[in-house]
């Protein structure tokens, strides 16, 4: 799938969303980044939850980092990183959190991701979730070659 046409999906609900970060689970290795974005109650953090669920194996409390600004979760392949930067008011501040580092070799999960300003990695995978009808829309843009076709495969697969 060329780089530049973006690859949309419907979400008729929010097991579907749920259904969407499982998928993503099983395709994510260290180094990928993940840039969530849409408004408030779009779906960012329960994708992430499910997402960050089905990578661990098993059922484990994932709170939203709102207010510790990241979480982060071990797994045999990989290290997850999962922030929520909302609250952060310069992009400075998202380097002494240690992101930099993570998106080499951590799987990332980034809300918020506006307020990385320039320091966006330049091969993350942009997820952009918007209302649509009952439902939601999932938009995807960048990612590392021949991410996008697997999430579109893999989606479609467990339809």
């Amino acid at each position: 799938m060329p780089t530049d046409i973006p690859l949309s999906l419907s979400l008729a609900s929010e097991e579907e969303t749920a259904r969407l970060g499982a998928v993503l689970a099983t395709l994510l290795r260290p180094g990928d980044t993940v840039l969530l974005e849409g408004p408030i109650g779009a779906g960012k953090t329960h994708l992430a939850r499910a997402l960050i669920q089905t990578r661990l194996g098993h059922a484990e409390d994932v709170p939203s980092p709102t207010f510790t600004l990241i979480q982060t979760y071990e797994t045999p392949e990989a290290e997850i990183w999962h922030a929520d930067l909302y609250r952060l008011t310069h992009p400075d501040e998202a380097l002494e959190l240690g992101l930099e580092a993570a998106f080499d070799t951590a799987i990332c999960l980034v809300e918020w991701p506006d307020r990385l300003g320039a320091q966006l990695p330049p091969d993350a995978l942009r997820l952009t979730l918007r209302a649509e009808g009952e439902g939601r829309q999932a938009v995807f843009t960048g990612g590392r070659e021949g991410l996008r076709a697997e999430i579109e495969r893999g989606f479609d697969v467990r339809t």
